[in-house]
């Protein structure tokens, strides 16, 4: 196991080998969903690379591309006992650099990056966008809002319409299976046939994450908050909330959630241009 700090290759990840880092995620108290491997790995199955020392996975991360037009460098961890040697450090810049090789001339790259990281990003060329701040509360019931619905195919092509907006790049690939999602709840905010908001609240390892919750104002975002409270009564309930949306932490501060732990998106190259007061929560701090 690892005797040196040779020079190691990229080698790329297969679904067991994403597996295996959602799963050391797990026991980093990341809180992952149980079908979070197999969304992020169909999502782009050659966004995904590693060290290997002796056919056992040492360290991994995603390099995912969106069609070439963005980048997304999440889910980047090294075993416990093999950190503070460099090795991260190789394996990080050695992604960063083949991830610009996939993406198209110009195209950015994202990452949310914990506070502690930080600083090692910023030498990497990536700059800070905004924090996004994660906030805990208990779900409990409340009235059910006559404009709130469950997804259904019907609504398919219009949140995917939705998304890119808010997201700033489609991304079909990954939409698609995260409506699917077994175990969770998908809602949107219909107005006279037009969808004004969407939020999907996922069963992880402790309770459930609200991401992405996306709307046009601050009313239609608490009418879909308060709909996802009401449908993890008694359960831990989860939302990523981007500070700059002064509206997101408001809500989140009205109904008591607590603070958790914060990470700050940053990105290498020009960041996309986001409408930050539609974005109250973030998908995943994994892909984006």
């Amino acid at each position: 196991m690892l005797t040196n700090m040779k020079q190691y290759q990229l080698e790329p990840l297969n679904l067991e080998g994403v597996r295996q880092l959602v799963s050391w995620a797990a026991q980093e108290g990341w809180n992952p969903g149980p079908q979070d491997a197999e969304i992020f790995y169909q999502t782009d199955p050659e966004g995904f690379y590693g060290f290997y020392d002796q056919d056992e996975l040492i360290a991994g991360g995603a390099i995912v591309s969106y069609s070439g037009k963005f980048g997304f460098m999440g889910l980047f961890i090294v075993q416990p006992g093999l950190r503070s040697k460099g090795l991260g450090q190789q394996l990080w810049y050695q992604r960063r650099n083949l991830l610009l090789s996939r993406l198209k001339s110009g195209a950015a790259i994202g990452m949310d990056g914990v506070v502690a990281m930080q600083s090692f990003y910023n030498k990497g060329g990536f700059e800070m966008a905004f924090r996004s701040e994660r906030y805990r509360r208990m779900g409990s019931f409340f009235a059910p809002y006559a404009n709130v619905e469950c997804i259904d195919t019907n609504d398919l092509q219009q949140i995917l319409d939705y998304d890119t907006r808010c997201f700033g790049f489609p991304r079909p690939e990954f939409l698609k299976q995260w409506l699917k999602l077994s175990s969770s709840f998908k809602f949107c905010y219909v107005e006279q046939g037009t969808v004004r908001g969407y939020a999907v609240l996922r069963k992880v390892i402790d309770g459930y994450k609200i991401g992405p919750l996306f709307a046009d104002d601050a009313l239609i975002a608490e009418a879909l908050y308060l709909t996802c409270l009401s449908s993890a009564t008694g359960e831990a309930v989860f939302l990523d909330a981007p500070v700059v949306n002064s509206a997101a932490i408001e809500m989140l501060k009205k109904y008591k959630a607590t603070y958790v732990f914060e990470c700050g998106r940053m990105y290498y190259g020009n960041p996309p241009l986001l409408p930050m007061s539609n974005i109250y929560g973030i998908t995943t701090f994994e892909l984006g």
